[in-house]
């Protein structure tokens, strides 16, 4: 090994150690876990692929699947499309206040998590909330939104506020790279603001359209804390398995079912991989035609 070889390693060495220990052995534990099973009569025993086994054949886990890809389909377009639509028109120059608007929009990503879920919750509460007082008034339920037919919108709700602005900001950022020139050539064969928006900033868009989709299929996939912390509120509408991160967690730390926990964990994230990738392929091709 030469010494310029060792100085590489050497600069490497601490990532790859990182990457061992925090990404790397989890992994390999979950897979380890997801093999065996814990048997009141025979202990921990090796089952091979029989979790896996039962959690293809699983109504739970493919129900909150089933949820989770309706959330996606309808949330992502609507988050990005918003987010979109601000970048553009913070970009346009003809908006006053311009960076007021890009701090307001932005303010909520810098709210933690729970925290904007717990501010939600007060307002779609059906007894205390701003809701319920509404429907008091009103002497009838009007709206209902952690109901079985408006609790999904009303997570969506809660994800699109807190991420319109975040993906709007990567937008923006994009939309900053364009060259000047492209705008004096558009300009200069007529285009209007409509037209260069669809010849010029559109196109140009379609690298952080690709990343942001990707993020956000995953983001969806990992939907946890806003039906974790608006079930006390709806017991009976969101269920322990309502998502499959839901479901993974109450596996294993209420029914204390450690193994089948983790292979849900792991079909979860094989299933994340391959449509997050495929999302990357099919963007990645649509930049390059």
């Amino acid at each position: 090994m030469t010494a310029t070889t060792r100085t590489g390693w050497l600069f490497v060495l601490p990532f790859v150690v990182v990457f061992l220990i925090g990404i790397v052995a989890p992994v390999v534990y979950a897979l380890f876990l997801s093999l065996f099973r814990t048997t009141f009569v025979g202990g921990e025993q090796f089952v091979g692929f029989e979790n896996y086994m039962y959690v293809f054949t699983d109504p739970s886990f493919w129900g909150g699947i089933g949820r989770v890809v309706a959330f996606m389909l309808v949330q992502i377009p609507l988050m990005l499309g918003i987010g979109l639509l601000a970048a553009l028109a913070i970009d346009s120059g003809r908006l006053h206040l311009s960076g007021m608007w890009r701090i307001l929009l932005f303010l909520p990503y810098a709210v933690p998590g729970v925290v904007a879920v717990l501010i939600w919750g007060f307002v779609y509460g059906p007894r205390y909330g701003l809701v319920g007082t509404m429907n008091d008034a009103l002497g009838m339920d009007l709206l209902i939104p952690l109901s079985p037919q408006w609790v999904l919108a009303a997570i969506a709700n809660i994800v699109t506020w807190s991420f319109a602005g975040y993906n709007m900001l990567i937008f923006y950022s994009a939309l900053r790279t364009i060259p000047e020139e492209l705008y004096e050539a558009a300009s200069l064969d007529g285009a209007g603001a409509i037209r260069t928006i669809f010849a010029v900033k559109i196109p140009a868009l379609r690298g952080a359209l690709v990343i942001t989709s990707m993020f956000s299929v995953i983001g969806s996939f990992q939907l946890f804390n806003e039906p974790n912390l608006l079930r006390p509120l709806a017991p009976n509408v969101i269920t322990s398995d309502f998502t499959p991160t839901l479901y993974a967690y109450n596996l294993s730390f209420a029914g204390q079912q450690y193994n089948l926990s983790a292979t849900v964990a792991i079909v979860l994230g094989i299933i994340t991989a391959v449509i997050a990738y495929t999302v990357q392929l099919r963007g990645m091709r649509a930049e390059q035609r």
